[in-house]
This record gives C-alpha cells, structure tokens and sequence, in this order.
C-alpha cells in the first residue's frame, strides 16, 4: 500500500468521523475550541472532529419528578409531599450557557417552592386545592427558568403523605359525616311518609268507599297466611255509616 492510499483512507476516516446525525426533536450545539458557535437544526449534519463537538439539547416536553418533601403546615400538620414538574426547553443555547445541569437546577427550585407553597397553607387547603397549590409552584419556578430559555408547563402535586394518627383522625371525620348525612337522609324520609300517610288518612275519612276498600284490601293481606282467623267486633255495614256520620 503506497503512502497516497493512506492518506486517503485517513482523510476518508476524517470526514466520516464528523458526520453527526440531529433528530427532528433535538438541535444541537456546536463549539469550536469550546466557544459556541451555532445552534445545529435537525438532519444531516457534518462537525471538523477534533476540532468542533457539539451538545445536544432534547426540546420536547420533559418530566422531572419532585422526591417527597418534609412539610409542616399553617396549622402544624406534618407531611410528606411529592410531585412532578413537566418543561420544555425553548431556547437551547441559553439552556446551556445560562445554567449548569439544568435539571438539577429545576429539581432544587421545585423543591424549595413546593416547600414554601404548602408551609404557608392549611392542610385542608392542601388536599382539597392540589391544582391551585400546583399553579402557585409552577408560577415561582417559571420567574428563575425563563431566564435560562425554559418553559415550565405545568406542577403537579401527586402524592401527599400524613401521619397515621392524622389518617386515623380523618377516616373517623369522615365515618361521623357520612352517618351525620345519612341520619338527615332518615329524617326527611320519615318527614316525606308521614306527610304522605295524613293526605292518605284525610283522603279516605273523606270517602265511605275508600275505607272499605281499605279493609278489604287488609283482609286479603291477612289472609295470605292460611293459619290466620278474623274476627269482626261489629259489622262491617257499621263502617260506612260512621264514616258518613264523621263528614
């Protein structure tokens, strides 16, 4: 092999080693002599190797989850609060240069507010407004991110953890309520039947006719059970009578 065929082969191996490939959902940041150069879009791409190396820098939307934080309520509730913070990155370069690690930055911010958000508020507050308590993290992590060229798209507050003693309190709060509501349920139906029975008993002091349908219909359940014997302190024709007598 004579000295021009190496020196194509490596000048082949040169061009080759700089090919870098940028998918659609990423862009890619290139240095020379570790000085920012450009922003790489996406497609077919070719870097001086040695020279040039590029970062690259995924803009989709990502997911950073909030690892559960020690939290002491307004009104003195120990728990534990974890969450989970999507952003998207909209401007790479600054993203790079702005901040190291930018996820890291973003965990601790996210820590820090959701600490602060909850320590100010009520523990009913906590677990009846998760989307509120949500929005106000997103809203004090966003005023640090946009300054690195990140969009925080939303804070969601997943899991909250009490005390077993606080769970026992709430589950028994919770019990009294719910027998609270069906006792009230009772009352208004006892209410309602009663109301139903005096129309019902005016109704047929009114009418000769209905109280004898009545008695019969009396005698028929009586009489379901073959054991049964009835028997009649007056005549039945008495019936009628008094009732026209009472109108």
């Amino acid at each position: 092999m004579n000295s021009m065929s190496v020196f194509s082969i490596i000048i082949i191996l040169f061009l080759v080693s700089g090919i870098r490939i940028v998918y659609e959902y990423k862009r890619a940041l290139k240095f020379r002599f570790g000085k920012y150069i450009k922003t790489l879009q996406p497609g077919f791409r070719w870097i001086i190797p040695i020279v040039e190396t590029i970062q690259i820098v995924d803009i989709r939307v990502i997911t950073i989850n909030i690892v559960s934080q020690e939290v002491m309520t307004e009104d003195n509730v120990p728990c534990s609060i974890d969450g989970v913070v999507f952003f998207k990155i909209n401007d790479p370069e600054r993203a790079v240069l702005e901040v190291e690690e930018y996820k890291f930055a973003i965990t601790q911010l996210s820590q820090a507010a959701l600490r602060d958000v909850c320590g100010k508020v009520e523990l009913d507050t906590i677990l009846s407004k998760r989307e509120e308590m949500g929005k106000n993290i997103k809203r004090i992590v966003e005023i640090e991110t946009k300054e690195w060229g990140i969009d925080i798209n939303d804070v969601k507050i997943k899991d909250i953890q009490l005390p077993e003693n606080m769970r026992r309190m709430m589950a028994n709060q919770a019990e009294a309520e719910r027998s609270r509501r069906a006792r009230i349920i009772l009352a208004l139906a006892e209410e309602q039947a009663a109301g139903k029975l005096l129309e019902a008993g005016k109704l047929i002091d009114q009418s000769p006719s209905a109280i004898k349908l009545r008695l019969y219909q009396t005698l028929s359940n009586i009489a379901a059970e073959k054991n049964s014997t009835i028997l009649f302190p007056f005549p039945e024709e008495v019936l009628p009578k008094k009732a026209k007598d009472n109108n």
